[in-house]
């Protein structure tokens, strides 16, 4: 990731897809690690972490992530899952957290230099240059390196830069864990 030491930071990581990227390509991500380097080569403002969460079972496998995370540096962002049924009468559950990422990436523009999104959602394109339109640099983190490719090519082309995850993997990555984390 290209960091500058002078530039106001954030991080604004959907939990969901980077959790699919990262399994997608094999290993963990070490939060910690990736926090204490971005912290050292910029002027770090703030790390948000945004998921879903199922309410009322008796162990979610995201909470112990969620925790830590609140714990070490993260501001997490979460709400309850929602449990639906679709048109075919199957019962499905959705968390989408689109719209808090980017009210808090809108809110936060103006007090930063540099937003690097997690994610590869292509609904986040629009944002992505919006946030730009206040002249804030946004880096895209994801990974065009499984199949199919993590990234939409729409949000790729409209980030200032955009790190393949994978390349990511010397720096803060560390082997997969039994652990399902979002």
């Amino acid at each position: 990731m290209h960091l500058y030491p002078d530039e106001r930071l954030a991080l604004f990581i959907d939990g969901s897809n980077l959790h699919a990227a990262v399994r997608s390509l094999n290993f963990d991500l070490d939060f910690k690690a990736m926090l204490d380097d971005v912290r050292e080569r910029s002027r770090f403002v703030r790390a948000y972490y945004y998921t879903a969460v199922v309410e009322g079972e008796e162990f979610s496998p995201v909470r112990p992530l969620v925790d830590w995370l609140g714990y070490n540096g993260f501001s997490t962002v979460t709400k309850p899952v929602r449990r639906f049924t679709d048109a075919a009468g199957h019962s499905r559950m959705k968390g989408n957290m689109d719209v808090e990422i980017a009210v808090d990436m809108m809110q936060m523009a103006p007090r930063l230099d540099h937003a690097i999104l997690f994610s590869g959602d292509g609904d986040f394109r629009r944002l992505v240059q919006a946030v730009q339109s206040q002249g804030c640099r946004v880096s895209v983190v994801s990974t065009l390196k499984t199949q199919p490719p993590h990234i939409a090519d729409e949000l790729r082309r409209q980030a200032d830069d955009f790190v393949d995850l994978a390349d990511l993997k010397t720096l803060y990555g560390r082997p997969r864990t039994s652990r399902e984390d979002a």
